[in-house]
């Protein structure tokens, strides 16, 4: 996302702001085509989903020792992750000599923060965080009431918008970028109550076993409908609210969370429990460019109003005109 803002930023022209989003949504598109096309030649016979093995820790030390011994995974994941970024910083620097000392140093920093606090937070999600989905999802859909996994999946879908890095920092570049004309408040309000109702709609898909090409391709075609009636920036920050709201929060909880319910009621795991993340990126496409819907109906009305104060009165009987000069000659 900076990496779009910034190179959007060079550019001088009006659309300059338009295109500074976008860059997510469309990095998106080449997983999606690549596993479709796994798909098309890779199909497996007999394929079972292997039930998730919970923590059997039972004092404080069992479970320091379970988050100890993942550590070095995504330690070693992280480095991947990082090092190629870093070295290009120290490429690109090595070239221009753009940043001073201070900076560099800042920067470098920066890179040590990230760096440990990508550790913690994958471990802890993955360790901890994903099994309390999978526990929540099987008690919820073993309950007499398996109805409630609709309103407490919404529940769940529209406060786990708070906790999405990927989110804030959207959301944050979004009020830069438009010079607070769209808030922050305001995109995670409209991102809340769009994960509220795909996570409701993945939920119902769960317990009824609706296909998701019945939500999917409806749903994607209002987003590409709308695209054509609202400016072009919300598009882009649309598009891209989609993929980083189906970021780590989403993929470690709420899919755990929809695989358990779907054990639970003896459903296809692989074809009705799936789809939770996708239905994710969805819904905010919806819901943010309604916003920029409204925000444009807005902006028109406001125009008018102000064209209608500032336009001058017009006299259609020019005989009524009354030359106050002459008037004032005479004495009349």
């Amino acid at each position: 996302m900076a990496m779009g803002v910034g190179m959007a930023s060079v550019r001088s022209d009006k659309n300059a702001s338009d295109d500074s989003f976008g860059l997510v949504a469309i990095s998106s598109i080449g997983p999606i085509i690549a596993v479709l096309i796994l798909g098309i030649f890779y199909k497996p016979t007999g394929a079972e989903y292997a039930s998730t093995e919970l923590s059997t820790a039972v004092t404080t030390q069992d479970a320091a020792k379970e988050f100890l011994f993942a550590l070095p995974e995504y330690i070693e994941e992280v480095l991947i992750s990082i090092l190629p970024i870093l070295g290009m910083f120290v490429i690109f620097q090595l070239i221009s000599h753009r940043y001073r000392k201070r900076q560099i140093k800042r920067i470098l920093v920066g890179f040590v923060y990230t760096f440990i606090g990508l550790v913690l937070f994958l471990t802890g999600v993955n360790v901890g965080f994903s099994q309390v989905g999978t526990v929540i999802g099987r008690d919820l859909a073993s309950s007499n009431i398996k109805w409630l996994l609709v309103p407490f999946g919404m529940l769940i879908g529209y406060y786990i918008v708070k906790a999405e890095p990927a989110i804030q920092i959207l959301n944050k570049q979004v009020s830069d970028v438009t010079n607070g004309v769209v808030s922050a408040k305001q995109m995670n309000t409209c991102m809340s109550i769009g994960v509220s109702v795909s996570v409701g709609l993945s939920m119902l898909r769960v317990i009824s076993g609706i296909p998701i090409q019945y939500v999917l391709i409806p749903g994607y075609l209002i987003a590409i409908i709308l695209s054509r009636f609202v400016p072009d920036i919300f598009v882009g920050i649309a598009f891209d609210s989609g993929g980083v709201a189906s970021g780590p929060m989403t993929s470690t909880f709420l899919l755990p969370l929809s695989i358990g319910a779907c054990e639970a009621l003896g459903g296809n795991i692989m074809t009705d429990a799936f789809g939770v993340v996708a239905l994710v990126a969805l819904t905010p496409l919806i819901a943010v460019q309604l916003m920029g819907l409204s925000y444009k109906l807005k902006q028109k009305k406001a125009e008018k109003a102000a064209v209608a104060i500032t336009e001058p009165d017009v006299i259609e009987d020019f005989d009524e005109i009354i030359d106050f000069e002459e008037v004032g000659k005479d004495g009349e």
